[in-house]
């Protein structure tokens, strides 16, 4: 196809959304609403994990020591338990350390621990497990080590993190799958009610010796336009409600920060990701159902 043709296609396919304002605008509003709801799914799923890994990283496992464990032995330990690739911390914390630590919790006892002849706690490592679903298999390696005495760690609130994020990622795909769907299918639709108002002119241009391509690369464009204008306004929208949502949100920052999490991810983490998603994601299905609906219609 000659550069003229090319761009006779591309003018017409701007022009027929001038001609049919209201379907346009329909199709339009249709995708904006559709892409922001994929959108904000998509960053509530992204907000939920962060906060989950956030929650994570202050999950803390104790190894306490035998009694029997010298210096060397300690040091060791130590040096193991930093080689291991599911452990991104360790901290050896002292006997001394641990009474010194309840001494200063339990400031107006101090005659109880007049009492104590001997320290009677343990030494013991402090720990981070780096990936939670792991850890079960990380503090069994830990076990078979000498000198462990006991190895406390809060299985049943890493278990509760563990299928917390199973089924946010479960729902939320189901949800930004069924959302294109019918995002999908909003389109195809609205496209053939347009389509079928222009029958007679798609028949006439059949009959003169237009073919199938010639018929559907204007609709094909006129699909990608609006979809393209489409995925900026819900970038724009995302922009705005997004920064209005934390500000109002912005109180409840305490609770975030006792759990944990620093609170939401700033927007301009993801804004540019999003705003590239919504505008390819807006043009291909809004190109691609108008094409589909086009098909049936060019068969005269």
């Amino acid at each position: 196809m000659r550069i003229s043709g090319v761009g006779y296609l591309i003018k017409q396919g701007v022009t027929n959304i001038v001609k049919n304002n209201i379907a346009s605008f329909a199709t339009f509003c249709v995708m904006t609403v559709s892409l922001l709801i994929v959108g904000f799914t998509w960053v509530f799923s992204l907000n939920i994990n962060t906060f989950i890994n956030g929650v994570e990283d202050k999950n803390e496992v104790v190894i306490f020591l035998t009694d029997d464990a010298d210096d060397e032995y300690i040091e060791e330990l130590g040096e193991k338990l930093r080689a291991d690739d599911n452990i991104s911390s360790v901290i050896f914390w002292s006997k001394e350390e641990a009474l010194e630590g309840i001494k200063a919790d339990m400031n107006d006892a101090e005659d109880i621990f007049g009492y104590i002849d001997e320290n009677p706690l343990p030494d013991a490592h402090r720990i981070r497990i780096k990936d939670i679903t792991r850890m079960s298999s990380t503090l069994y390696a830990i076990n078979s080590y000498s000198h462990i005495e006991k190895v406390k760690a809060p299985y049943d609130f890493v278990n509760i993190l563990t299928e917390l994020r199973s089924a946010i990622t479960v729902v939320c795909g189901i949800i930004l799958i069924s959302l294109v769907l019918v995002c999908f299918v909003m389109i195809s639709n609205i496209t053939r009610a347009s389509v079928e108002t222009r029958h007679k002119e798609i028949a006439i241009m059949k009959y003169v010796g237009a073919t199938d391509n010639f018929i559907k690369i204007p609709f094909f464009i006129e699909g990608m336009v609006l979809g393209l204008f489409a995925g900026l306004c819900a970038s724009l929208l995302t922009y705005l409600g997004y920064d209005n949502l934390v500000a109002l949100l912005s109180t409840e920052t305490t609770l975030f920060s006792a759990m944990g999490s620093s609170g939401f991810i700033p927007i301009d983490n993801f804004i540019w990701k999003l705003s590239a998603g919504y505008v390819g994601a807006g043009a291909l299905l809004a190109a691609v159902g108008t094409v589909i609906s086009v098909k049936k219609h060019v068969k005269v």
